[in-house]
């Protein structure tokens, strides 16, 4: 077969390198990193394939080019341009997405981060055919994994990157067999997920401590940068970023969300029903130990 990858990040090198080793030929890589940055390009340059914009998709002139080269797949990895209708029908066996996320129920962007928010207890990967709505076509297979109360964005993502790689090479075996399977989502159960982040980015005390703990670490891509960015809140008249909170499981009876106070350990934050404790904090532009900026009787908003 003949492949055309649209990819980005960590997984579109993997995915290009598993495809480079199979029986199946590469002929084209669309991406927006370049050679000299060590990504997707610079595999690509390595094996003397060539390169084209990643935001060439969006352009229907793509599509004569995609057929003149005789491409059979379309495979899209971790690429957030939209696909325009033209160059998805092009190619002669289809277009495939890998999508970091379990569908129907989690469509969209930042899939990880909104399972680990919304205190998931699975997440997964998922492989469909691509047809003009976001996430909508069918599956062509899925793997689901759990996801643990001390996951971050970071680690459910990474996961999704090595399980996705099995479903890569479960797709070269069924381009092997010459046929690629359809499982119709159920859209009635779908979910999408955009741009947005909850609570606008700031820590929300007054919520019980299981969904505040939850949102932080849905925002923790440490130590690379998050999509969501920090999760803030306010202490007196400046803006805190919150990086690591930690349960402690004790009730704060009578106390107000977000007032602090502190233990032998140091300073844990009232929530709706438990005291948590701030493990990393940033403060003008700083990290710094919450010791050296929280003190009893303090209030967050």
């Amino acid at each position: 077969m003949e492949v055309a990858l649209v990819a980005e990040e960590a997984a579109g090198v993997r995915t290009l390198q598993r495809i480079a080793r199979s029986d199946h030929r590469l002929r084209m890589v669309l991406t927006a990193s370049r050679p000299d940055e060590g990504g997707v390009a610079a595999a690509a340059a390595e094996l003397g394939v060539p390169t084209v914009p990643a935001d060439r998709v969006r352009d229907p002139a793509l599509a004569d080019q995609l057929r003149d080269a005789g491409i059979d797949v379309l495979l899209n990895v971790h690429s957030l341009h939209l696909v325009r209708p033209e160059v998805l029908a092009a190619p002669r066996v289809g277009a495939f997405n890998l999508h970091p996320g379990p569908l129907p129920e989690v469509a969209g962007l930042n899939a990880p981060s909104w399972a680990v928010a919304r205190g998931h207890a699975e997440h997964g990967v998922t492989l469909h055919w691509m047809e003009a709505g976001i996430d909508t076509g069918d599956v062509v297979d899925q793997i689901r994994f759990p996801v643990t109360a001390d996951d971050t964005a970071l680690t459910v993502s990474v996961r999704c990157v090595a399980r996705g790689q099995e479903l890569v090479d479960r797709l070269l075996a069924h381009l092997d067999a010459g046929a690629v399977p359809r499982h119709p989502q159920d859209l009635a159960a779908r979910r999408y997920f955009g741009r947005e982040v909850p609570h606008d980015g700031r820590i929300p005390w007054s919520k019980p401590a299981r969904e505040v703990l939850d949102f932080v670490r849905a925002c923790d891509y440490g130590p690379y940068p998050s999509p969501w960015g920090i999760p803030t809140t306010r202490r007196h008249d400046a803006d805190l970023g919150v990086v690591r909170l930690a349960a402690t499981g004790r009730a704060c009876p009578g106390r107000s969300p977000g007032e602090v106070d502190d233990d032998d350990e140091g300073p844990v934050v009232a929530t709706a029903d438990e005291w948590v404790r701030p493990r990393r904090l940033v403060a003008s532009g700083r990290g710094c130990d919450p010791a050296t900026v929280l003190r009893a009787g303090d209030r967050l908003s």
